[in-house]
């Protein structure tokens, strides 16, 4: 993305200005923000269901998928022909099509719907479809938006292994969910949507924008917003600090597995992060 905006109609609100981002290969990227600052649209735009404004985004792959925060369920279709479809479009065989179709809602539990229209399906099972179509064509971008909402436990489970299987396939793989747990420790980049502009708060996990070595310690600096709950990811050791402008913050040390779920955790409450720090803070 290169100084990327979007707005909705000529004279509606930017919900996205000066947007530069780069994608790492083979990584698994986590977005975080609180509700509403435009972590949708940003995913939208990466996997080119929404154009941007104004700037340009270059270098998507050609099999791109993308799982909606919302299926849209009243089409046409059974789930396994829907998938069919899908799988065609995405440049497989009608034969590659069935059998992935079958594959993946074997997977997910969802087998013994194939037959079932869209429309009848419980919205966890439409949830299962959607998640299906992304997976079908071995997607080189993977961009999936709260993909794990409405999944029964199995369904989550099997996800996180399809999100796995992808980076060992050298794919990347972009996400936002509500759970700061979700795949926790196991990002390579997380970025916060915050105010209409994008930055990277974490850094990979080895190396060049790679995370710390496990076993290691991250130090954030953040100042308030919502009240957190009493038990943070990592049960991390919070001491007050101050800021570079003489405010109060917290000072928040954590292993840093619990990193990306420690800053999701205080992103999604509203804090503003001043500052993260590995370095010199080793066991």
């Amino acid at each position: 993305m290169e100084r990327v905006g979007r707005r909705h109609g000529p004279r509606g609100p930017w919900v996205l200005r000066e947007v530069g981002l780069a994608l790492p290969a083979a990584a698994l990227v986590r977005i975080v923000g609180a509700n509403g600052t435009g972590k949708s649209t940003l995913l939208r735009l990466l996997a080119g269901i929404d154009a941007p404004t104004e700037g340009r985004v270059t270098g998507r792959p050609a099999r791109t998928a993308y799982v909606p925060e919302r299926f849209p369920a009243a089409l046409p279709f059974t789930a396994a022909d829907y998938l069919v479809h899908l799988g065609r479009i995405q440049g497989l065989g009608r034969t590659a099509a069935r059998a992935g179709a079958g594959e993946w809602l074997e997977r997910f539990g969802a087998a013994g719907h194939a037959r079932t229209p869209l429309a009848e399906l419980s919205k966890g099972t439409s949830q299962k479809v959607a998640v299906a179509q992304a997976l079908l064509a071995d997607p080189a971008l993977l961009v999936l938006d709260e993909a794990w909402t409405g999944l029964d436990t199995g369904a989550r489970a099997e996800l996180d292994a399809a999100v796995r299987e992808r980076l060992a396939a050298g794919a990347t793989v972009v996400f936002v969910d509500h759970d700061p747990r979700r795949l926790a420790g196991e990002a390579d980049a997380v970025f916060a949507v915050e105010a209409g502009r994008v930055r990277q708060v974490t850094e990979g996990r080895a190396g060049p924008g790679r995370l710390p070595a496990r076993g290691s310690l991250v130090r954030i600096t953040a100042s308030g917003g919502r009240p957190l709950p009493a038990r943070l990811p990592g049960d991390p050791v919070t001491a007050p600090g101050t800021g570079p402008d003489g405010a109060a913050t917290s000072v928040l040390t954590v292993d840093a597995a619990h990193s990306d779920a420690l800053l999701g955790a205080l992103l999604g409450a509203a804090w503003h992060i001043h500052h993260l720090d590995t370095e010199g803070v080793r066991v």
